[in-house]
């Protein structure tokens, strides 16, 4: 049982990781336009429109920051715990 599980986690992982660099860019493009689109709006809803972009736009730098060290963060949190 514990092999299949440890199977599925592995899968989870490989899939996270390929995915991760995708949803990094289109959420950083997706929040460029968004905030090309908030200029056109009337000055009580720009705000919003353009909270949402900038959100986009930090969310896909996190997450590509995130995907980009993710080998280094997994490497250390392994070695961690281990006593010296």
């Amino acid at each position: 049982m514990a092999i299949g599980i440890e199977l599925m986690a592995q899968n989870v992982a490989n899939f996270l990781a390929g995915i991760a660099p995708v949803i990094s860019l289109i959420l950083i493009i997706l929040g460029g336009i968004m905030y090309g689109i908030a200029q056109t709006q009337p000055a009580d809803v720009r705000g919003k429109w353009q909270t949402a972009a900038i959100s986009m736009v930090v969310g896909g730098v996190i997450v590509g920051a995130i995907a980009g060290a993710a080998g280094l963060i997994q490497q250390q949190s392994t070695t961690l715990l281990k006593p010296s």
